[in-house]
């Protein structure tokens, strides 16, 4: 079987953020070799897909998709997500809007006339929380503000006072496990929007074997409610990642967020399974 690794967030090889890409005719009976392939690809997420028959899922979704870190399974991951979209729409699989059925519900992605994908994703609520004990020694940066995300997403969500000192993080990756059900997502408001974004984030998931994510597009269904808040603005511009960084255009429309962004195939081969 064909598996394909893609570069998500970005329009050019080698940066935003990398995800495996499996297309399968069903899922298997047992998810431990779902789990074992996305050990072996060892990115922060490999997506595993399989068309849908007519007339199920409600009618609501055409394509069945599910998420795995290199140890676990997860409930909702943007950008393989992004990656999967491309797949089918750039090898003629799928056409127009694709619509997934998902552990966190039904998810759109839509081929935009530029090449981007847009998918249609559920917002996150935000919850203002103390600054957790500990949180601010292991990232080893001030902290403006946190808040807790949504249950398919459980990040928290860290204000710090400006982009370079979100740029500049080291955290102890060891005493960050723990203080969320998945990571830590740490945000500030750009220095300079007319660079072309107006926030900058960047997420660590060690709980999970995924010390830094280039681009996670979760987390910017809680990033542009809380974005979209300060700026009075529903469609702004995120720029994340350490060494390898990515842009997401979001687009708030109430309960549902829309996340657009590039893809790029880099690497296609055979699976032996």
């Amino acid at each position: 079987m064909r598996i394909r690794i893609v570069d998500a967030f970005t329009d050019r090889p080698f940066s935003g953020n990398p995800a495996g890409v499996l297309l399968l005719d069903s899922f298997p009976d047992d998810d431990d070799w779902l789990q074992k392939v996305a050990a072996e690809v060892n990115l922060s997420e490999t997506a595993f897909a399989h068309p849908l028959p007519a007339g199920e899922a409600d009618g609501a979704a055409d394509w069945a998709l599910r998420w795995f870190t290199p140890t676990t399974e997860v409930d909702m991951c943007g950008h393989a997500t992004l990656a999967t979209a491309h797949v089918l729409h750039s090898t003629g699989t799928a056409t127009g809007t694709v619509r997934f059925a998902a552990r966190c519900g039904v998810l759109g992605a839509t081929a935009e006339t530029d090449g981007t994908i847009t998918m249609d994703f559920p917002t996150s609520s935000l919850t203002a929380v103390p600054v957790p004990e500990g949180l601010e020694t292991a990232l080893g940066a001030e902290i403006v503000a946190v808040h807790d995300t949504a249950a398919h997403i459980g990040d928290l969500l860290v204000e710090l006072r400006d982009e370079s000192a979100v740029r500049a993080l080291r955290p102890d990756l060891a005493a960050l496990k723990g203080l969320s059900s998945r990571g830590v997502i740490a945000t500030a408001a750009a220095e300079d929007p007319a660079v072309g974004h107006d926030f900058v984030s960047r997420g660590f998931f060690p709980a999970f074997g995924i010390d830094e994510d280039p681009v996670t597009g979760s987390a910017h269904t809680a990033l542009a409610p809380y974005w979209s808040a300060r700026f009075g603005r529903d469609d702004l511009v995120g720029f994340q990642g350490g060494a390898r960084t990515g842009i997401v255009r979001t687009r708030l429309r109430g309960d549902r967020t829309l996340l657009n962004g590039h893809a790029v195939t880099v690497m296609e081969g055979d699976l032996y399974a």
